[in-house]
């Protein structure tokens, strides 16, 4: 497993926790995604070996929020 932290812009509140982080987990070898409301972040542990990142942030984006670059 590996893991990648990335900063999410847009969260406000407890809901917004929640759709980023299904947002997240539906991305194909997403194992789990922890979301900070507080720290604007979401640590993701993923398949080791897969490129994420830009399914990530499409899904992110998908939900209606950004991941900051």
């Amino acid at each position: 497993m590996a893991k990648l932290v990335v900063e999410i812009e847009g969260m406000s509140c407890e809901h917004c926790e929640k759709r980023v982080r299904e947002a997240i987990e539906s991305v194909e070898g997403v194992e789990k995604a922890v979301i900070s409301l507080e720290a604007g972040t979401a640590e993701v542990t993923y398949i080791d070996g897969k490129n994420i990142q830009d399914a990530i942030e499409e899904a992110v984006d998908e939900a209606g929020y950004e991941v900051a670059i």
